[in-house]
Protein backbone atom coordinates (compact mmCIF):
# COMPACT_ATOMS: atom_id res chain seq x y z
CA UNK A 1 0.00 0.00 0.00
CA UNK A 2 0.89 3.23 -0.97
CA UNK A 3 2.25 5.84 1.20
CA UNK A 4 -0.35 8.93 -0.19
CA UNK A 5 -3.08 6.16 -0.95
CA UNK A 6 -3.47 5.28 2.51
CA UNK A 7 -5.10 7.16 5.43
CA UNK A 8 -4.27 6.11 9.34
CA UNK A 9 -6.17 7.09 12.62
CA UNK A 10 -10.02 6.08 13.49
CA UNK A 11 -11.17 9.65 13.19
CA UNK A 12 -9.20 10.57 10.36
CA UNK A 13 -10.86 7.38 8.49
CA UNK A 14 -14.23 8.06 9.85
CA UNK A 15 -13.88 11.60 8.13
CA UNK A 16 -12.58 10.41 5.18
CA UNK A 17 -15.78 8.12 5.02
CA UNK A 18 -18.00 10.68 5.57
CA UNK A 19 -16.39 12.84 2.99
CA UNK A 20 -17.22 10.64 0.09
CA UNK A 21 -13.66 9.46 -0.33
CA UNK A 22 -13.31 6.06 -2.02
CA UNK A 23 -12.26 4.03 0.38
CA UNK A 24 -11.13 0.76 -1.12
CA UNK A 25 -10.38 -1.20 2.38
CA UNK A 26 -9.89 -0.59 6.03
CA UNK A 27 -7.47 -3.19 7.93
CA UNK A 28 -8.82 -3.12 11.32
CA UNK A 29 -6.56 -4.13 14.36
CA UNK A 30 -7.78 -7.65 15.74
CA UNK A 31 -8.23 -6.47 19.43
CA UNK A 32 -9.30 -3.26 18.79
CA UNK A 33 -11.76 -1.81 21.29
CA UNK A 34 -13.63 1.60 22.44
CA UNK A 35 -16.27 3.96 21.46
CA UNK A 36 -14.31 5.51 18.47
CA UNK A 37 -13.47 2.03 17.52
CA UNK A 38 -17.47 1.28 17.63
CA UNK A 39 -18.46 4.28 15.54
CA UNK A 40 -15.55 3.42 12.94
CA UNK A 41 -17.22 0.00 12.40
CA UNK A 42 -20.41 1.32 12.62
CA UNK A 43 -19.57 4.03 10.13
CA UNK A 44 -18.26 1.61 7.73
CA UNK A 45 -20.96 -0.47 7.36
CA UNK A 46 -23.53 2.06 7.13
CA UNK A 47 -21.64 2.95 3.74
CA UNK A 48 -20.77 -0.78 3.05
CA UNK A 49 -16.80 -0.11 3.36
CA UNK A 50 -14.52 -3.21 2.54
CA UNK A 51 -12.76 -4.13 5.81
CA UNK A 52 -10.93 -6.60 7.25
CA UNK A 53 -8.81 -7.84 11.07
CA UNK A 54 -5.70 -8.13 11.01
CA UNK A 55 -2.89 -8.38 13.60
CA UNK A 56 -1.06 -5.23 15.07
CA UNK A 57 2.19 -5.99 13.18
CA UNK A 58 0.66 -6.14 9.42
CA UNK A 59 -0.77 -2.17 10.49
CA UNK A 60 2.85 -1.81 12.19
CA UNK A 61 4.10 -2.33 8.70
CA UNK A 62 1.70 -0.48 6.88
CA UNK A 63 2.48 2.97 8.50
CA UNK A 64 4.93 3.86 11.08
CA UNK A 65 2.79 6.57 12.43
CA UNK A 66 0.39 6.20 15.57
CA UNK A 67 -2.27 4.13 13.62
CA UNK A 68 -4.85 3.82 16.77
CA UNK A 69 -5.45 0.31 15.31
CA UNK A 70 -6.81 1.33 12.00
CA UNK A 71 -5.40 2.05 8.38
CA UNK A 72 -7.17 2.35 5.37
CA UNK A 73 -6.72 2.31 1.61
CA UNK A 74 -7.68 4.94 -0.77
CA UNK A 75 -8.91 3.85 -4.20
CA UNK A 76 -6.57 5.08 -7.11
CA UNK A 77 -9.37 4.97 -9.01
CA UNK A 78 -13.05 6.62 -8.86
CA UNK A 79 -16.29 3.28 -9.28
CA UNK A 80 -19.10 4.05 -11.39
CA UNK A 81 -22.35 2.75 -10.69
CA UNK A 82 -23.98 -0.28 -12.48
CA UNK A 83 -26.62 1.02 -14.08
CA UNK A 84 -24.92 4.05 -15.47
CA UNK A 85 -22.15 1.98 -17.33
CA UNK A 86 -25.19 -0.81 -18.28
CA UNK A 87 -27.28 2.35 -19.97
CA UNK A 88 -24.22 3.94 -21.36
CA UNK A 89 -22.94 0.46 -23.42
CA UNK A 90 -26.51 -0.14 -24.52
CA UNK A 91 -26.93 3.03 -25.70
CA UNK A 92 -23.01 3.14 -27.11
CA UNK A 93 -25.03 0.53 -30.12
CA UNK A 94 -21.75 -2.05 -29.39
CA UNK A 95 -22.32 -5.37 -28.42
CA UNK A 96 -21.70 -5.45 -24.48
CA UNK A 97 -19.23 -7.62 -23.13
CA UNK A 98 -19.48 -7.18 -18.89
CA UNK A 99 -17.24 -9.55 -16.56
CA UNK A 100 -18.01 -10.14 -12.94
CA UNK A 101 -15.36 -11.32 -10.54
CA UNK A 102 -16.97 -12.87 -7.12
CA UNK A 103 -14.82 -13.06 -4.44
CA UNK A 104 -11.74 -12.73 -6.87
CA UNK A 105 -9.45 -11.98 -3.66
CA UNK A 106 -6.00 -11.65 -5.38
CA UNK A 107 -4.43 -8.24 -6.18
CA UNK A 108 -2.00 -9.57 -8.57
CA UNK A 109 -4.96 -11.60 -10.25
CA UNK A 110 -7.04 -9.04 -9.89
CA UNK A 111 -4.35 -6.77 -12.23
CA UNK A 112 -4.03 -9.39 -14.56
CA UNK A 113 -7.49 -10.11 -15.63
CA UNK A 114 -7.66 -5.96 -15.71
CA UNK A 115 -5.11 -6.08 -18.45
CA UNK A 116 -6.72 -8.67 -20.43
CA UNK A 117 -10.08 -7.47 -20.29
CA UNK A 118 -8.83 -3.92 -21.64
CA UNK A 119 -7.21 -5.57 -24.69
CA UNK A 120 -10.08 -7.88 -25.05
CA UNK A 121 -12.97 -4.82 -25.40
CA UNK A 122 -14.50 -5.66 -21.71
CA UNK A 123 -16.73 -2.23 -20.81
CA UNK A 124 -16.61 -2.65 -17.35
CA UNK A 125 -16.22 -5.31 -14.21
CA UNK A 126 -18.36 -6.09 -11.81
CA UNK A 127 -17.19 -6.91 -8.13
CA UNK A 128 -18.86 -6.97 -4.91
CA UNK A 129 -17.86 -4.69 -2.17
CA UNK A 130 -17.07 -6.93 0.60
CA UNK A 131 -14.78 -9.68 -0.08
CA UNK A 132 -13.09 -8.84 -3.38
CA UNK A 133 -9.43 -8.01 -3.64
CA UNK A 134 -8.37 -4.48 -3.49
CA UNK A 135 -7.42 -1.93 -6.33
CA UNK A 136 -4.35 -1.01 -4.40
CA UNK A 137 -0.70 -0.53 -5.39
CA UNK A 138 -0.05 -4.24 -6.73
CA UNK A 139 -3.35 -3.91 -8.85
CA UNK A 140 -2.50 -1.18 -10.73
CA UNK A 141 1.13 -2.47 -11.80
CA UNK A 142 -0.37 -6.11 -12.40
CA UNK A 143 -2.56 -4.29 -14.63
CA UNK A 144 0.12 -2.24 -16.21
CA UNK A 145 -2.23 0.88 -16.05
CA UNK A 146 -5.15 -0.81 -17.80
CA UNK A 147 -7.09 -0.22 -14.58
CA UNK A 148 -7.31 3.54 -15.59
CA UNK A 149 -9.01 2.42 -18.85
CA UNK A 150 -11.85 -0.52 -18.17
CA UNK A 151 -14.64 1.14 -15.78
CA UNK A 152 -14.78 -0.95 -12.74
CA UNK A 153 -18.36 -0.89 -10.35
CA UNK A 154 -18.60 -2.43 -6.69
CA UNK A 155 -22.07 -3.92 -6.08
CA UNK A 156 -23.74 -5.16 -2.68
CA UNK A 157 -24.57 -8.35 -4.11
CA UNK A 158 -23.24 -10.10 -7.02
CA UNK A 159 -26.40 -11.76 -7.50
CA UNK A 160 -28.42 -8.41 -7.81
CA UNK A 161 -26.03 -7.87 -10.41
CA UNK A 162 -26.62 -10.61 -12.14
CA UNK A 163 -30.33 -9.95 -11.98
CA UNK A 164 -29.85 -6.64 -13.26
CA UNK A 165 -27.79 -7.44 -16.32
CA UNK A 166 -30.53 -10.30 -17.53
CA UNK A 167 -33.53 -7.56 -16.82
CA UNK A 168 -31.28 -5.24 -19.59
CA UNK A 169 -30.92 -8.13 -22.11
CA UNK A 170 -27.72 -9.41 -21.11
CA UNK A 171 -26.77 -12.96 -20.77
CA UNK A 172 -24.92 -14.56 -17.91
CA UNK A 173 -22.27 -17.24 -18.20
CA UNK A 174 -20.08 -18.77 -15.64
CA UNK A 175 -16.81 -19.92 -16.06
CA UNK A 176 -17.20 -23.35 -13.65
CA UNK A 177 -15.89 -27.11 -13.92
CA UNK A 178 -19.29 -28.05 -12.36
CA UNK A 179 -21.02 -28.69 -16.09
CA UNK A 180 -20.79 -30.60 -19.61
CA UNK A 181 -20.88 -27.45 -21.55
CA UNK A 182 -17.47 -26.84 -23.46
CA UNK A 183 -17.03 -23.10 -23.67
CA UNK A 184 -16.23 -23.43 -27.40
CA UNK A 185 -20.02 -24.44 -27.98
CA UNK A 186 -21.46 -21.56 -25.66
CA UNK A 187 -22.64 -18.53 -28.26
CA UNK A 188 -21.16 -15.48 -26.87
CA UNK A 189 -21.72 -13.51 -29.95
CA UNK A 190 -24.58 -11.63 -28.22
CA UNK A 191 -24.67 -9.01 -25.36
CA UNK A 192 -22.94 -11.15 -22.33
CA UNK A 193 -21.60 -11.28 -18.98
CA UNK A 194 -18.86 -13.64 -17.82
CA UNK A 195 -18.48 -14.64 -14.51
CA UNK A 196 -15.49 -15.53 -13.02
CA UNK A 197 -15.16 -17.31 -9.10
CA UNK A 198 -12.61 -17.02 -6.66
CA UNK A 199 -9.05 -18.38 -6.66
CA UNK A 200 -9.97 -21.32 -3.96
CA UNK A 201 -13.59 -21.69 -4.04
CA UNK A 202 -14.79 -20.86 -7.53
CA UNK A 203 -18.24 -19.32 -8.46
CA UNK A 204 -20.51 -18.99 -5.09
CA UNK A 205 -23.04 -22.19 -5.85
CA UNK A 206 -26.29 -19.63 -5.14
CA UNK A 207 -24.51 -17.58 -8.14
CA UNK A 208 -24.53 -20.83 -9.97
CA UNK A 209 -28.13 -21.32 -9.69
CA UNK A 210 -29.21 -17.82 -11.53
CA UNK A 211 -27.01 -17.89 -14.00
CA UNK A 212 -28.20 -18.64 -18.22
CA UNK A 213 -25.64 -20.82 -19.22
CA UNK A 214 -22.66 -22.17 -17.73
CA UNK A 215 -19.31 -23.15 -19.44
CA UNK A 216 -16.00 -25.46 -18.86
CA UNK A 217 -12.57 -25.23 -20.79
CA UNK A 218 -11.52 -28.49 -21.80
CA UNK A 219 -8.89 -29.79 -19.18
CA UNK A 220 -5.86 -32.70 -20.37
CA UNK A 221 -3.24 -32.61 -17.82
CA UNK A 222 -3.31 -33.83 -14.44
CA UNK A 223 -3.99 -30.74 -12.06
CA UNK A 224 -7.82 -30.45 -13.33
CA UNK A 225 -7.77 -26.27 -12.84
CA UNK A 226 -6.33 -23.23 -14.15
CA UNK A 227 -5.20 -19.97 -12.37
CA UNK A 228 -8.51 -17.60 -12.33
CA UNK A 229 -6.79 -15.43 -14.93
CA UNK A 230 -5.24 -17.23 -17.21
CA UNK A 231 -8.86 -18.87 -17.23
CA UNK A 232 -10.25 -15.59 -17.56
CA UNK A 233 -7.77 -14.63 -20.53
CA UNK A 234 -9.13 -17.71 -22.19
CA UNK A 235 -13.10 -17.16 -21.88
CA UNK A 236 -12.60 -13.77 -23.15
CA UNK A 237 -10.48 -14.32 -26.10
CA UNK A 238 -12.94 -17.06 -27.14
CA UNK A 239 -15.25 -14.45 -27.27
CA UNK A 240 -13.20 -11.69 -29.07
CA UNK A 241 -13.16 -15.06 -31.74
CA UNK A 242 -16.31 -15.34 -32.00
CA UNK A 243 -17.14 -11.72 -32.48
CA UNK A 244 -14.47 -11.19 -35.35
Amino acid sequence: MEKENQIFGIRAIIEAINAGKEIDKVFIQSDAQGELMQELMKTMKKNSINFTYVPVEKLNRLTANNHQGAVASIAPIIFVKLETLVESVIESGKTPLFLILDQLSDARNFGAIIRTAECTGVDGIIVQKTGSAPVNGDTVKTSAGAVFNVPICKVDHIKDAIFYLQGSGIKTVAATEKTEDNLYNVSLNEPVAIIMGSEDRGINPSVLKIVDEKAKLPMFGSIGSLNVSVACGAFLYETVRQRQ
